[in-house]
């Protein structure tokens, strides 16, 4: 193990050819069927929500679901998470079986139930182990191994990221997506993306900046002020899709594409919908589009109590019926929906019902 087909390498290096936009992994957001969506809406390539390396092992039918990459979800690449060398290694050779385009290994996780138990960006800790740990699963593996981190554990005067970036190089790591805060400042405070361009100038792999890509207008900058060889987004990607292309529109041709119309958005809601109540049944799939609605749903006329009235109801055709109508209203001319908002006991009292 540990070496790479020259075709898979080839494929590789093409991923990062045309500087891509890169949906990031996000738990419980960065699913087959999101990742589908964003696709569409220009996603170039996508990573997997990250995978726990012992449920992975223990054959766990959560962390089958997660690595599953059907044919038409394509480039993605796995993302795993672990805080035993031995066991990322042996993972990520159970990993390759789904035929992701590489594997990636999270240490850039700050979320304490994560970081706590010594995976993710508690890796920050000990540079060294962390490039150890790195080099042993690159040894395990005949995919090229990627590594998502952040700028460094923290305080801001310890930033490892730069030498850090050139000794996972050393160790085989093929690129590196660099989140550009501290572990400890979490999404707090303000992303400085000059770590992922002194990082860039020390390494010749690719490096993917990270870290308040909220426009297409940060996307382009970014890449302008990095060097980078593309961006990654997670957040923004979450309540606007549409980031992607517009982000390609304006990176590759200059040009600014209008947002989306009123009729645009309710027809991204359905289409989510009926893709997740498909893929995890009516009830969880209704429910688990609910973090989506308030950006899919910003700047249509009565767009608050539109999204109120959807997240009371856990049928996918109540939920259709609603947008149907909301649809009706917006192509009269009208706000999308009249109702008032709701009071907290009514919603209570609807969600009992």
């Amino acid at each position: 193990m540990g070496s790479i087909d020259p075709a898979v390498e080839a494929r590789f290096r093409a991923l990062f050819a045309n500087r891509p936009t890169v949906l990031a992994p996000m738990e419980d957001v960065s699913d087959a069927v999101f990742r589908k969506l964003c696709r569409k809406y220009g996603a170039e390539l996508c990573v997997t929500e990250f995978v726990n390396v012992e449920g992975l092992l223990r054959g766990c039918k959560i962390a089958a679901r997660k690595i599953g990459i059907e044919p038409d979800d394509s480039p993605t690449a796995i993302q795993i998470y672990g805080s035993d060398p031995e066991r990322l290694a042996e993972a990520a050779r159970v990993a390759e079986a789904a035929n992701p385009v590489f594997l990636d290994i999270n240490c850039g996780c700050w979320v304490p139930k994560i970081a706590g138990r010594g995976a993710g960006a508690a890796w920050l800790r000990d540079p060294s182990a962390m490039v150890a740990m790195a080099k042993m699963v690159v040894a395990s593996s005949s995919l090229p191994v990627t590594v998502k981190t952040r700028i460094g554990w923290g305080p801001e005067s310890d930033m490892p990221i730069v030498d850090l970036a050139r000794r996972l190089e050393d160790a085989g790591v093929r690129a590196l997506t660099i989140h550009c805060r501290t572990a400890k400042m979490g999404h707090s405070g303000a992303a400085d993306w000059s770590w992922a361009a002194r990082a860039r100038e020390r390494v010749s792999i690719p490096v993917l900046v990270n870290g308040d890509i909220k426009s297409a207008d940060d996307a382009q900058r970014a890449l302008e002020t990095t060097g980078c060889e593309g961006v990654m987004i997670g957040r923004r990607a979450i309540e606007h899709p549409w980031i992607f292309r517009e982000a390609r529109a304006l990176i590759d041709r200059g040009e600014r594409l209008p947002d989306p119309t009123a009729l645009d958005r309710i027809a991204l809601c359905r289409e989510h919908l009926l893709a997740n109540a498909a893929e995890r049944g009516e009830k969880k799939g209704v429910q688990c589009t609910r973090r989506h609605l308030s950006g899919y749903l910003k700047g249509i006329g009565g767009a608050a109590a539109l999204r109120q009235k959807l997240n009371t109801i856990d049928s996918l055709g109540g939920c259709l019926a609603v947008l149907d109508e909301a649809e009706a209203r917006v192509r009269a001319g009208e706000p999308a929906t009249r109702e008032p908002l709701l009071t907290r006991e009514q919603i209570l009292a609807a969600r009992v019902a």
